[in-house]
């Protein structure tokens, strides 16, 4: 979707070690700009680090799996961003804050700002200047809503965007 969607390079983690991808991409440089648009339900299974994230998610050590974060601080280049606009909500376990600190990184962070954009992109909606409806891949009845939610959450039939309607809609 992302490179559909948005004409955005991307990279299969399970396919390719991304560092080495990226830095081929930059002759080496590294990215100017790194998102990690997930936080802290990322199920990256691309290193130990992502296998122990997970290990202790699962047995409720940890809140957080911050793989992807660890990925854009190692990969960003020296005087880069990160931007984070994916949700945390405890703590980071092994953060490589030495290595951002060392690279000079700006790190931006913050959920979207709802009340500064939503009215004035729902007019670019209702306008036809945006169309978001590519993003919809489930359309059901409300009373389906706890069903569609664990198809959602489980990353089940191809799962993204779930619209829910009423019944007699």
């Amino acid at each position: 979707m992302a490179g559909t969607h948005g004409k955005a390079e991307t990279i299969n983690f399970d396919k390719e070690e991304v560092y080495e991808r990226l830095n081929a991409m930059t002759q080496g440089r590294g990215p100017d700009r790194c998102i990690d648009a997930v936080g802290c339900e990322a199920h990256g299974t691309g290193g130990v680090d992502a296998v122990l994230d997970n290990v202790k998610a699962g047995v409720k050590l940890a809140t957080d799996r911050a793989h992807v974060i660890r990925q854009a601080i190692f990969c960003c280049r020296k005087g880069g961003t990160v931007s984070v606009p994916g949700v945390y909500v405890g703590l980071i376990d092994q953060m490589p804050f030495g290595a951002a600190v060392n690279k000079g990184l700006t790190i931006k962070t913050g959920q979207t700002h709802v009340q500064r954009y939503g009215k004035s992109l729902l007019e670019k909606i209702k306008g036809g200047q945006i169309d978001p409806s590519f993003i919809i891949t489930h359309r059901l009845p409300l009373e389906e809503a706890p069903a569609a939610y664990k198809t959602f959450r489980d990353k089940e039939d191809g799962c993204i965007k779930v619209v829910l309607k009423p019944s007699g809609q």
